[in-house]
């Protein structure tokens, strides 16, 4: 499951448009929307382009993309 906030925050930090990031994600503006709002899931290959694009340390990465809240 993503950790939208946080992912949001480092959306905000790179300075990059929405749709500048969707593109280089190959997504459309509303597949890219679903996949950062929970929607829908980001595949392996967009997670290192994003993870690059965002300039995203592995601590980061692992907690935006990768973190499992278990109860």
């Amino acid at each position: 499951m993503t950790d939208t906030v946080l992912l949001e925050q480092k959306i905000q930090e790179s300075g990059y448009k929405t749709s500048h990031i969707a593109d280089k994600l190959g997504l459309t503006f509303q597949g890219f929307q679903n996949k950062r709002k929970g929607v829908s899931e980001f595949y392996a290959k967009e997670i290192v382009i994003l993870s690059d694009l965002l300039k995203l340390t592995k601590r980061e990465r692992e907690q935006i993309f990768f973190n499992q809240k278990v109860d």
